[in-house]
């Protein structure tokens, strides 16, 4: 491994780290509140971020290793560093919170361990700002991001762009990897202020609406009201944060493909159809099941096209508590989409639509091989044929993602969690998703009574969420350290 370039890219993440705690420390001059522990945590990461720098690398190139060593290390390292201003300032007092309620924001899973989010926006303005920008720098990629703006593309960063942009396949937009995260993160920012202003439409403050606009933007959840979105108590601004859901639940490479003029290419996108047909067969049936539990036709159909978009975009915002009276198969329905999650390439969690559509096409491929042993199967995706290493690749993932699931399942019931509560928070974590499907760690709920230990382990399931396993299994493999 190439241990200097390895140190030296963390360097610069931790050092751009730092720079970005400057908009909380911002925030919280403006609204005259301490900003004493974001000071001295910009000092420590770009200290820390310094020192790495030191060592010249001899050479610049990078293989697939050290792609994922870089973007599990550094992933690890910013949640940890991340923590600090909650520690220093109060809001968190206790360590292991605080990098849970980081690790939540930076893979955009939303799960909190805060109790008392008023007093958070009233005391700690700076710390509510960090908390939901989190969302906004885990949503695209910290190493996207970092891509974009340093020199340091060339051909061999395409590795650690696959190992941090989620999805199956990652392919290049443009020639240049470091122009393609540019490109991301200029549809990125678009998006995320023209929501910024539509929900300044609808009344919110400009505080507000910026940070429900990021945490929208990473499909986060976090919110800056105890009752989040349903607290504010506007049809029109959770009308206009379920269609930005939606909006970030797709394929990013599409908005490219539509900002150069290839709209017939972006329509005929197979993944987006089933994605979309997922989401209207799921609010047709949503609908069916709560009918009678709104006064009307028209709020119906809004919960279900609010709650169907908050979990199977996987952010989690909520308007309604959903696990106390809401019939249990659609609870079901919710869980189901809580397993499928968005669109490959988007800002979501979850198995991928385009993972679940290439293992289905297998399945029935692999069945007409048994009726027909002579015939030649092919599965196909947008009209072009699949390799047989990315099907391979995509039934590997689902099995892993299984068992990682079944696993995080046991260790939450240790804490004497019924099965429920611990499937479903194991679930809400490993896709990324926030809330749980019981009422203990619902839309109304927190995992603030779990254990330290069972904190650290869901931290973990949420960074494997995020970066899809395997660059945290990569770091975890005694192969991976030897020469």
């Amino acid at each position: 491994m190439n241990y200097r370039m390895i140190a030296r890219v963390l360097g610069w993440i931790l050092l751009i780290y730092a720079g970005l705690m400057l908009l909380p420390l911002i925030a919280g001059l403006w609204y005259h509140q301490r900003v004493l522990n974001f000071i001295i945590s910009m000092a420590v990461t770009a200290a820390l971020g310094g020192l790495l720098l030191i060592p010249k690398p001899r050479s610049g190139s990078l293989v697939a290793r050290d792609g994922f060593v870089i973007v599990g290390m550094g992933w690890i390292t910013i949640s940890l560093l991340g923590a600090l201003p909650f520690v220093l300032s109060g809001s968190i007092p206790n360590y292991v919170d605080a990098v849970f309620e980081t690790a939540s924001g930076l893979t955009t899973t939303g799960a909190t361990v805060v109790t008392d989010i008023a007093a958070m926006t009233a005391n700690h303005r700076a710390d509510m700002f960090w908390r939901c920008f989190t969302h906004w720098i885990g949503g695209m990629g910290v190493l996207v991001f970092l891509m974009a703006v340093l020199p340091m593309s060339g051909e061999h960063s395409m590795h650690i762009m696959r190992a941090e942009v989620p999805g199956p396949t990652v392919g290049k937009l443009v020639p240049r990897a470091r122009e393609t995260a540019r490109m991301l993160y200029l549809i990125y920012i678009g998006l995320t202020l023209a929501e910024t202003v539509l929900l300044l439409f609808g009344g919110m403050s400009f505080y507000d609406a910026l940070l429900h606009a990021c945490s929208t933007a990473g499909t986060g959840g976090f919110s800056t009201n105890p009752n989040s979105i349903g607290g504010f108590g506007s049809a029109y601004i959770e009308t206009v944060v379920t269609v930005f859901m939606f909006l970030f639940g797709v394929n990013f490479n599409l908005y490219f493909l539509i900002l150069i003029g290839h709209w017939k290419e972006a329509l005929k996108s197979e993944e987006l159809h089933w994605y979309l047909g997922i989401i209207f067969a799921s609010v047709l049936l949503l609908s069916l099941g709560i009918r009678k539990l709104f006064g009307s036709l028209g709020e119906t159909v809004h919960q279900a096209f609010f709650n169907v978009g908050t979990l199977m975009s996987t952010t989690g915002f909520g308007t309604v508590d959903f696990t106390v009276d809401w019939p249990e198969y659609c609870k079901w329905i919710l869980m189901l989409l809580m397993l499928c999650g968005a669109c490959a390439g988007s800002t979501g969690g979850g198995i991928k639509v385009s993972r679940l559509i290439i293992l289905g096409k297998n399945g029935l491929a692999e069945l007409r091989q048994m009726i027909r042993p002579r015939s030649v199967t092919r599965v196909q995706l947008d009209g072009k044929r699949v390799e047989r290493s990315t099907v391979k690749a995509a039934g590997t993932f689902f099995a892993v993602y299984f068992a990682l699931l079944l696993f995080f399942s046991l260790i939450v019931s240790l804490d004497g969690a019924d099965i429920a509560t611990s499937f479903s928070a194991a679930l809400s974590c490993l896709s990324n998703i926030g809330p749980g499907m019981t009422r203990v760690i619902g839309p109304a709920g927190s995992f603030a009574f779990f254990s330290h230990r069972t904190k650290i382990l869901l931290s973990l399931a949420m960074l494997m969420g995020r970066l899809e396993i395997y660059p945290i299994l990569v770091l975890l493999s005694p192969r991976t350290w030897r020469k």
